[in-house]
């Protein structure tokens, strides 16, 4: 069942510049409006985290990779916010997520500064809120005063649980961690869970925007 994942696991082992690159570029699109909604960055590091206890990866370089990806994918959308303003929530491609940028805008308004470091954990307006905070004039220093320490505890976060549950289970039963497909059956696990997900939150999705839809008057 798992058999698929040895060329994988394997080329990484070998090439592990890429792994981290894999990382980098997750953590940073799923800062990106629009394409964080879309690119599945949270699931690529947590499955990869179980690569970190048999020395495929090293924790400090994943956990880096992640974090500096992060850093400057949030960055990157705040500082387009701040410099369009307002402007830029009613331009395309946001415009075709108004459902979203309006949560985001409320989630702001609600939380105020927190926002910022709230919205790292919980996706689709994980993508949304730094660009929102921009756009409404949040200071700089204010923004990367939250948004530093929230990606700061958000990477362990996605990290940790991977390498701590690989590494418990060989300790536990006492086999090595090469050659033994449990790292396998959490990077599966890791995915699985996460497609399951999304089509649960696309289905509600669905039936939120019919109910609304539906509940409209008509002219």
């Amino acid at each position: 069942m798992t058999s698929f994942l040895d060329p994988l696991i394997s080329f990484v082992s070998v090439h592990a510049w890429l792994a981290y690159l894999t990382l980098f570029l997750a953590a940073l699109l799923e800062a990106v409006p629009v394409v964080g909604s879309v690119i599945p960055g949270s699931t690529i590091i947590l499955a990869l985290s179980a690569l970190v206890p048999g020395g495929d990866l090293k924790l400090q370089w994943v956990l880096l990779a992640a974090a500096v990806g992060a850093v400057i994918g949030d960055g990157s959308a705040y500082w387009i916010g701040h410099r369009r303003q307002r402007e830029i929530l009613n331009t395309w491609p946001l415009t075709n997520y108004p459902r979203v940028v309006e949560e985001s805008e409320t989630f702001f308004h609600r939380f105020g500064t927190w926002a910022v470091f709230f919205a790292r954990f919980v996706p689709p307006i994980r993508a949304f809120v730094p660009v929102t905070a921009g756009a409404l004039g949040m200071a700089p220093a204010k923004f990367y005063a939250v948004n530093i320490p929230a990606i700061l505890v958000w990477a362990p976060a996605h990290v940790l649980p991977g390498v701590l549950a690989v590494s418990a289970f060989h300790q536990y039963f006492g086999v090595p961690h090469e050659g033994h497909p449990f790292k396998h059956l959490w990077i599966l696990t890791v995915v699985a869970v996460a497609i399951v997900a999304g089509m649960a939150i696309w289905i509600y999705r669905r039936r939120q925007n019919g109910v609304v839809a539906t509940a409209k008057p008509r002219a």
